[in-house]
């Protein structure tokens, strides 16, 4: 096969990885096993402009992204529809969308598992025609990245550090919206802290992703949590995977859902695969099925078609 592969040098752990002894041993690990290799190293402004031209090359059979949950999420939307395959470098703080895939976690290993992977299909979702592969979320997790956003960190391991600094100051002022959710057929208005709409529904026992890519369906989490006790063990609960352990927390399934938000007067926020947009008053959100072509590993690939 012949590979892309896009690496942001400004994002996710490729900051501090010795770039040129990395495209080294990508370039060893997939030309002996016969494919070929481009790869391209480019600052964050620029990966964009780079993976549209690596989605669009008609000679390219797999885009290798390496970045962080923006840059994945970029490429994904590039590649959705399309023949060609996604293939992730798990170079992110979480890895949330390559856990779900069964890519290894070190870089070297989800390289080596490439060498003779193979491609399956797996949903994406959209919001407002938007794409995104991991979720969509407002409330609680929106506040909290904005909030870290303007705290200062450098590596992964401060990142994580930033996120619980701004996980306890949005505790201890948690956000409320009045919102009218629509699911199937079903409709209910709620004030609530916290909503997550899934490409398909998180697993249980571990840290929040989808155990089945291609499940069809999005999972769709609503949190009414206010007290502050209520707020510490909802985030417990999610940090386990233990969802179900929470009587703050509905869960519910669908293949489409309408977001309409009530409150007025301020300018809300929301998260898309860990970047922050703007808010629309109305948001309609679809899962799609069998959108993205993923590059994974053979016994990962095996277990799928099982």
């Amino acid at each position: 096969m012949k590979f892309a592969a896009v690496l942001n040098r400004d994002g996710g752990t490729l900051r501090t990885t010795d770039l040129a002894a990395f495209s080294d041993r990508m370039r060893q690990t997939l030309e002996s096993a016969g494919h070929s290799l481009s790869i391209d190293i480019v600052g964050g402004k620029d990966v964009v402009d780079t993976l549209d031209s690596a989605a669009s090359h008609h000679a390219v059979d797999v885009v290798l992204a390496g970045g962080g949950d923006g840059t994945i999420s970029a490429a994904a939307a590039r590649l959705m529809g399309r023949k060609k395959a996604l293939a992730i470098l798990p170079a992110g703080t979480m890895n949330l969308f390559a856990r779900g895939l069964g890519i290894p976690q070190s870089l070297d290993a989800a390289l080596k598992s490439f060498a003779d992977g193979e491609i399956i299909a797996v949903d994406m979702a959209t919001a407002n025609g938007q794409p995104f592969v991991h979720q969509f979320s407002i409330g609680m997790h929106a506040k909290m990245v904005q909030l870290r956003q303007g705290m200062e960190f450098g590596s992964r391991l401060g990142k994580i550090g930033a996120s619980a600094k701004a996980a306890w100051a949005t505790i201890k002022n948690p956000p409320a919206m009045n919102v009218t959710l629509g699911i199937g057929e079903a409709e209910m208005t709620a004030r609530i802290s916290g909503l997550g709409v899934t490409n398909n529904l998180f697993g249980e026992g571990h840290l929040p992703y989808a155990d089945n890519p291609a499940g069809g369906v999005l999972g769709i989490y609503v949190t009414v949590a206010q007290q502050r006790a209520e707020l510490v063990k909802f985030l417990f609960n999610v940090a386990r995977g233990k969802w179900r352990d929470n009587e703050h927390v509905e869960i519910h399934q669908a293949d489409r859902a309408t977001l309409k938000i009530h409150s007025g007067g301020r300018k809300f926020r929301a998260v898309m695969d860990g970047e922050l947009v703007r808010l629309d008053r109305e948001t309609t959100i679809e899962i799609k099925p069998g959108a993205l072509n993923v590059l994974v590993p053979a016994s990962v690939a095996q277990v799928k078609a099982a």
